[in-house]
């Protein structure tokens, strides 16, 4: 299939190589981090005779992917090339002094999703934080995202700052890792030597356009683009166990279900919510809360139709309100594992648990949201690298 765009690590391997040629490289990257013909950018650039690549760095989920949600992942030596793999995230989320002494160049090298609460962007922010601190130049080179162009969802309340909520961003905030890097860059004013590369050929658009790289996923929840565009509507799962986002079937983060609402109710009840890019319909699944245990819930699907205007933050949130409608709050919020501290961190703040506990329609807080993201909007806009 020929090529429909290039992403930036294919330009930057064909026609800016000078930024790299005589310098210990760096790589942060995961498994998706492809090129245009699926070759993994670590590969290329250790097979490339004109490079020294010194060493790895991992995000969450490890530069293998192997790393369950959360799972610590530790450093090792690379099983074949022998140059070390640093975790970022185990002992350190942020590079040492000495990983960056051992570098000239940090390049930098993932697939995100433009959602805040998804930790690549917080590990962006912080190898930028480093590299300005130790004077390292930094190269980041941009891959497409889900949702390139929808803005949803709270702004971080500084209080509510976590590795999940690590910058001053809405939730889900329509820019690409390096457009991220840019604002992040100008937001600090860091004393930074930073590229973008921007990928070439390629137009703002949230569809999976054919002649782009594989799909490899970024983390092991994140199986299809499908699931990206609806991780941030269901990712409070992850806060509130009683509710299945379906992480062990095939639709994870499509689906949602439990055994204590009835799928053709709740699908019933948000027919007329107005949600834009979006139909919710019953959908009966197995869900596997402990491994081995299976039980079959009645539960709801969310089928995008138009990602352009899909609001997910306000589809998410939506939907737990109409099933506090029909169940009550006692099921989600105040069984034994449910952790509202860890919602109000996915959230970047505590506004959005209270306000769903007091009964605030969801519609005045999207509002709200909208009206505060009025200084970060026009930020952004010098950011943008795409039509």
């Amino acid at each position: 299939m020929t090529a429909s765009f290039y992403t930036g690590i294919d330009v930057l391997v064909t026609d800016r190589r000078d930024m790299l040629a005589g310098r210990r490289i760096g790589l942060a990257l995961h498994p998706a981090s492809l090129l245009v013909d699926g070759q993994w950018s670590a590969e290329r650039l250790w097979q490339d005779p004109g490079m020294d690549l010194a060493c790895l760095l991992g995000p969450e989920h490890g530069v293998f992917g192997g790393a369950g949600a959360g799972e610590r992942v530790p450093s090792q030596p690379h099983p074949q090339w022998g140059i070390p793999i640093h975790s970022l995230y185990g002992e350190h989320r942020r590079p040492t002094a000495d990983i960056m002494a051992s570098i000239d160049v940090l390049v930098i090298d993932f697939q995100d999703l433009g959602v805040r609460c998804f930790t690549y962007v917080s590990t962006l922010f912080l190898l930028l934080n480093a590299a300005a601190e130790f004077g390292v130049p930094v190269v980041v080179t941009d891959r497409p995202i889900p949702l390139p162009d929808i803005l949803d969802g709270p702004l971080l309340d500084p209080a509510f700052e976590s590795f999940v909520a690590q910058v001053p961003l809405p939730m889900v905030y329509g820019m690409t890792q390096g457009e991220t890097a840019l604002y992040l860059h100008a937001l600090n004013d860091w004393d930074l030597e930073l590229h973008v590369i921007p990928m070439r050929d390629y137009k703002s658009d949230p569809s999976r356009r054919p002649g782009g790289p594989p799909w490899v996923p970024p983390s092991p929840g994140i199986r299809s683009w499908e699931s990206a565009w609806c991780y941030p509507a269901t990712v409070f799962t992850e806060a509130l166990p009683s509710l299945d986002c379906g992480r062990g079937g095939p639709l994870p983060f499509q689906v949602l279900g439990a055994p204590w609402f009835s799928g053709h109710e709740a699908a019933g009840a948000l027919a007329d919510a107005g949600l834009p890019g979006v139909r919710i319909y019953p959908h009966s699944y197995f869900m596997e809360k402990e491994k081995g245990k299976r039980q079959r819930v009645d539960g709801i699907r969310l089928a995008v139709t138009d990602p352009a205007v899909f609001q997910p933050v306000t589809t998410g949130l939506t939907i737990l309100e109409a099933l506090q409608e029909l169940a009550g709050t006692e099921p989600m919020w105040d069984t034994p594992d449910a952790r509202p501290g860890f919602f109000d961190q996915l959230c970047g703040t505590d506004s959005v648990r209270l306000a769903l506990l007091d009964r605030v329609p969801v519609r005045e807080l999207a509002e709200a949201w909208r009206i505060d993201r009025t200084d970060f909007v026009e930020r952004r806009t010098s950011c943008r690298l795409y039509p």
